[in-house]
């Protein structure tokens, strides 16, 4: 009879906080369990590799360093007098640990292409209730959290919120692997200033540079990384790839890709018919199904998905101008005359190379406010604590507009 047992209190190396702890035998069989172990084969930027080549990490290890630092929170907050016993730690590791688990393969892409109508954090919902079953209801109090619905409300500002710890990750995660130095905030720094006023989620007054420089380095990273527009031509791209396979599909062409891609190309998935099957196939779907497909469709006979595909491949994007201001519907019409007159692709065809769209970011929104505690147990608003004049700015949204079409003609077949 064999009488080994897995060490499940096993110790991981990151590249950003050296040793992380796994705390207990629960939560390594939830990280071994299938449905976590797609994250390792679903990148965390979509296609910033495009832009920083450094920047392949993926949803597994983001997921691993928020519970990292979750329990850094518990023991800070613990320390001043907070009251969270066992069970509510722990429900708040695994909260954190899946709050991504829902992501699809190239993250935020196919929520706008292959699935319709049910946002990543409604899939990861459905996921932790599949694993509440497969764990005899010990994600109970996790998922309460996760939904807002635990009558201790700090806990769900520590999932989600303008200063929560999934963002006190990413920020310092994409920065360390994209090599952008400006949204490299102090993680640690932040969370020893946490406290909780009124079941609140609160800063301590001397943290107030440390949430200044945090919402500072957000913006940055959002411009010059998320919305970077060379990672945005691409994420648009791979949209229309995918949307142009789906309709392929809806006129029943064939299309070479994985089994679990064809089920989504050939069957229209929404919020009202994601099923059981639907999560199973949606949990061996990743990144390298997608790529696989792509690599393929540069040989399929439409000219369209191929000509895309071969773009993406080759990292021949389409060209791309942003500006503040709205683009003048002329504009977009002479360059789609231009190329109709010059190449044999129809206008419909020619949609899917040149379009316009827009982006926003609001680097802080102040219906959500990160609250400054004083001696007194008075709190206020970081916008209005702050003597950052820059920080009322980042109040405001800012939009910037942009339009993307080839770089030169090119015909069908060339």
């Amino acid at each position: 009879m064999n009488t080994t047992r897995t060490n499940k209190l096993k110790i991981l190396n990151d590249p950003i906080y050296g040793f992380i702890s796994i705390p207990n035998s629960l939560i390594f069989d939830i990280i071994e369990h299938p449905y976590f172990q797609r994250l390792r084969r679903v990148t965390q930027m979509g296609f910033s590799s495009l832009v920083y080549p450094g920047a392949h990490h993926t949803r597994f290890h983001h997921a691993i360093g928020c519970m990292h630092l979750m329990q850094k929170a518990v023991r800070v907050l613990r320390f001043k007098g907070v009251d969270i016993s066992d069970e509510e730690a722990n429900a708040l590791y695994i909260a954190i640990l899946l709050h991504d688990i829902g992501h699809g393969a190239f993250s935020h892409a196919l929520e706008n292409s292959i699935v319709n109508g049910i946002t990543h954090e409604e899939i990861s919902l459905k996921f932790m209730k599949a694993l509440n079953k497969t764990f005899d209801g010990q994600l109970t109090l996790a998922i309460q959290i996760f939904e807002g619905k635990y009558d201790r409300g700090f806990f769900n500002q520590l999932i989600s919120s303008q200063l929560d710890i999934d963002r006190l990750d990413y920020l310092k995660r994409d920065s360390f692997f994209t090599g952008v130095a400006e949204g490299n905030i102090s993680s640690d720094r932040l969370i020893a200033m946490m406290h909780v006023q009124d079941d609140e989620l609160v800063i301590e007054k001397k943290g107030i540079y440390s949430v200044e420089n945090f919402l500072i380095a957000r913006r940055l990273m959002y411009w010059q990384v998320y919305l970077h527009k060379t990672g945005l031509v691409a994420e648009n791209m791979l949209v229309n790839i995918l949307k142009r396979a789906k309709y392929l599909a809806s006129q029943q062409i064939d299309l070479p890709a994985t089994k679990t891609l064809q089920y989504f190309l050939y069957h229209q998935i929404s919020a009202q018919n994601f099923d059981d099957h639907t999560l199973l196939m949606f949990s061996k779907l990743d990144d390298y199904d997608v790529l696989s497909a792509i690599k393929e469709w540069t040989l399929h006979p439409d000219p369209v998905l191929s000509k895309l595909s071969q773009m993406i491949m080759d990292r021949n994007l389409l060209k791309i101008k942003m500006q503040n201001n709205p683009f003048n519907p002329k504009d977009l019409k002479k360059i789609k005359n231009d190329f109709i007159e010059q190449s044999d692709f129809t206008e419909e065809e020619l949609n899917y190379f040149i379009f316009e769209n827009s982006v926003s970011n609001l680097a802080y929104n102040t219906k959500r406010p990160i609250k400054i505690v004083y001696g007194k147990g008075k709190t206020e608003d970081i916008a209005l604590a702050s003597d950052q004049l820059n920080l009322q700015a980042l109040t405001k949204a800012v939009v910037k507009h942009y339009i993307c079409y080839p770089k030169k003609m090119f015909l069908k077949d060339s």
